[in-house]
């Protein structure tokens, strides 16, 4: 069995076998051996180890229980505003919005009755830079102390979205999951109030005019929205406005004041919007306001196309757009005369210039025409008929309209007197704040003027192609537009007469 220790395992005579391949066999049980001493030695080594090894005492604790409040501090918005200094009010509002600032102002209140809720608003010094979702989340809702959820437009308006604050009821209605409002009649009653109160807050806080133009500059645009929107709040969003007009130089006046300054025969409040306060200033639409001593309101920020579409009047007193048709200005005495001899229609607007283009009444003005037509999905077939006539009105008075008339009296076939016709009224739509729908024809047009001051002959110009911006012959209608309103006997034209290079105007 030495010799050949696993012969049991065989069947066949282990002396019959070959003898190499018995040398394998013996060879490969050595090995097993060996490997099996090994383990016996680690798990003798193991033995040894956990035999020697300390054993962990257990301790034990004895356990307490302590009824004790870990937070004393009441949440801010449920104490008393008297109690409560600014610098709590600070450091609670930097805490709610991340911002390093302190906030320009505050208002504490709170409402009991049949329903009790209190807020805590803030209004930024600077609008702070969120993301478009959490622009509408400003104010946390609270019930019982206990955080809801952020709010959206739910409580407060999106045209207040820069308001920062805290509501808390206990009157608010939950879900089952008790993580978000249902939509109640309180949510309504708290919107109201919270605008309410946002309202008195702007009130209080334009009694300081330093505080007001800092917060003005900012959310200027919020409340002009808010005019456009907010239609049962509009009249008293419309005195919190300020703006620069032609009395007021460098500082900016309210409507109030406004109406204070005007005339007792002025019945209107006359604006014109534009795209800067020197453009409006120098535009020729206020030359005759400005001259009878009329004060203007400079309107120009985009918005405020809407929301004066949407004021329309103020204090009793209707806002009327200089630039707009039908405009009447209080004659006096002296005024009346003269209009009543000249029996004809002239424009009441003009000084300086010798024409202008105005829109009517309900149309949409230049400014407004160009905000449109900027937005990505104008179209001309859908939106055109808002784009109403524009009237051409003239200054007899000037001395480019006296000397066309003069030379067109003397000589009713001066081609010049016909090219210069069409080139103020040109030139009228683009001071009156139109554009052109072919300016290249236009400037054609100067430059053959030019050509013609100069004594520059057509035919010393070397072109590939003829110039098709002046026509051997303009109608004759083209004429009538200047000179129809100077003549008493000249009978009323259509103005679907004057071809289709005036489309939609009206003389």
């Amino acid at each position: 069995f030495k010799i050949f220790p696993c012969s049991c395992f065989y069947k066949q005579n282990p002396w019959t076998l070959d003898p190499k391949q018995t040398l394998r066999r013996l060879r490969g049980i050595k090995m097993m051996r060996r490997n099996l001493r090994l383990k016996m030695w680690v798990q003798m080594r193991r033995m040894i180890v956990a035999r020697t090894r300390k054993k962990k005492k257990t301790k034990k604790i004895k356990e307490k229980y302590i009824d004790q409040e870990l937070n004393k501090t009441k949440p801010i918005w449920t104490r008393n505003p008297d109690d409560i200094t600014q610098e709590e009010y600070g450091a609670f509002y930097k805490s709610l919005t991340n911002d390093w600032e302190d906030h320009l102002a505050v208002k504490h209140f709170s409402v009991e009755g049949q329903l009790e809720f209190r807020a805590l608003l803030f209004i930024p010094h600077r609008a702070l830079l969120t993301s478009l979702k959490t622009r509408r989340k400003r104010t946390s809702n609270y019930v019982r102390c206990v955080f809801i959820m952020d709010s959206g437009d739910e409580l407060i308006p999106e045209y207040l979205n820069f308001i920062h604050g805290v509501v808390d009821s206990e009157d608010l209605p939950l879900n089952i999951s008790r993580e978000m409002l249902q939509q109640s009649k309180i949510l309504k009653v708290i919107h109201k109030n919270i605008v309410k109160k946002c309202l008195e807050l702007f009130s209080e806080l334009a009694e300081d005019k330093e505080n007001y133009k800092k917060f003005y500059e900012v959310f200027s645009k919020n409340l002009k929205l808010g005019i456009h929107e907010d239609s049962t709040n509009r009249c008293r969003l419309s005195e919190l406005l300020r703006y620069h007009t032609s009395q007021s130089g460098d500082e900016m006046t309210s409507l109030s004041e406004y109406v204070c300054h005007m005339k007792e025969t002025q019945k209107s409040i006359y604006y014109i919007t534009g795209e800067s306060k020197q453009q409006v200033a120098n535009s020729a639409f206020v030359e005759r306001v400005r001259k009878r001593g009329f004060e203007v309101v400079y309107t120009t920020e985009p918005i405020n196309e809407y929301c004066m579409q949407q004021l329309k009047e103020f204090d009793g007193k209707s806002l009327v757009s200089v630039t707009k048709e039908g405009l009447e200005l209080p004659e006096d005495e002296e005024e009346e005369k003269k209009m009543e001899e000249s029996k004809v229609t002239i424009s009441n607007r003009l000084v300086s210039s010798p024409c202008c283009i105005v829109t009517s009444t309900y149309g949409w003005t230049a400014n407004m025409e160009q905000i449109m037509k900027a937005q990505a999905f104008w179209d001309n077939s859908t939106v055109g008929y808002m784009m109403a006539k524009k009237h051409l009105e003239i200054n007899p008075d000037h001395p480019i309209v006296e000397t066309l008339w003069q030379k067109a009296e003397a000589d009713k076939n001066y081609k010049a007197v016909k090219d210069l016709e069409v080139l103020l009224f040109k030139t009228a739509l683009l001071s009156s704040g139109f554009s052109l729908e072919d300016p290249q024809t236009h400037s054609n047009r100067i430059y053959h003027m030019i050509k013609l001051d100069l004594g520059i002959d057509e035919d010393e110009v070397t072109a590939e192609e003829p110039s098709a911006a002046v026509p051997d012959e303009i109608p004759a209608d083209v004429y009538w537009i200047f000179f129809s309103l100077l003549e008493d006997s000249r009978p009323a034209r259509d103005s679907s007469q004057y071809g289709s290079e005036y489309p939609g105007f009206s003389f």
